[in-house]
């Protein structure tokens, strides 16, 4: 199908709604005059428990623990200008991790051969979620290979413009092709393929490193007093 609509191949299609989609279009320039670019916004808890979380990337798809931290020493004052969220909150600042998700045109090409999770926000042929190995981005479509109950394993082209949420999916070869990429951008297992760094929000004072933290990714807190 070819979508004059559809994005450029380093363009998110991705969109948040609502205050997330707001500190999304904030902090994207901000991202980007550091070298890396926004991959999601999300929103989790709430009140008091509410936690921002952002998640960025090298173009080469890395980051580190320490830049995870520079990138929160960055975003915080901006955040705070601009007084989007109510009330104390954590700012969370994380990498994609292994079992990413995929969020511009160009990760679909990236993991030709992984298998992913794609979730439509509409009805095609009957189904909203697609499991399979992705076949690369092609005409405002990702190409993914699937098994259909009635003809067997056929690749199907799935419009980007539907697209809710998409996601490689965790293997032994995934895992083991991120450490190789990790490795090659000359960054360490921890440091390229995961980081996070949290800051308490709402309240003035300067970041203190705090322990690491080990969710499945490496992780590293600071917090404001």
């Amino acid at each position: 199908m070819n979508d004059d609509a559809a994005p450029a191949a380093d363009e998110r299609f991705l969109r948040e709604a609502g205050t997330a989609g707001q500190i999304a279009e904030l902090v994207a320039p901000a991202l980007g005059d550091m070298g890396f670019r926004l991959v999601r916004v999300r929103m989790m808890g709430r009140g008091e428990q509410q936690t921002l979380q952002i998640m960025a990337e090298r173009p080469d798809g890395t980051i580190s623990i320490d830049e995870c931290e520079a990138i929160s020493r960055q975003l915080s004052p901006l955040l705070d200008a601009a007084d989007l969220i109510p009330g104390a909150h954590n700012l969370e600042i994380s990498s994609p991790g292994i079992d990413r998700p995929l969020v511009r045109p160009s990760d679909f090409e990236d993991w030709v051969g992984y298998q992913a999770k794609i979730e439509l926000t509409e009805l095609l042929d009957g189904r909203r979620r697609f499991s399979g190995i992705l076949d690369g981005f092609t005409d405002g479509e990702v190409r993914i290979e699937v098994d259909l109950d009635q003809i067997g394993v056929h690749v199907i082209g799935l419009p980007v413009a539907l697209i809710s949420e998409a996601r490689l999916v965790l293997t032994d070869e995934l895992a083991r092709e991120s450490l190789r990429r990790s490795k090659a951008a000359g960054r360490t297992a921890g440091d390229g393929e995961s980081g996070a760094a949290d800051a308490s929000e709402g309240s003035d004072g300067d970041g203190d490193p705090a322990d690491q933290t080990d969710d499945g990714n490496a992780g590293e807190q600071a917090r404001k007093a």
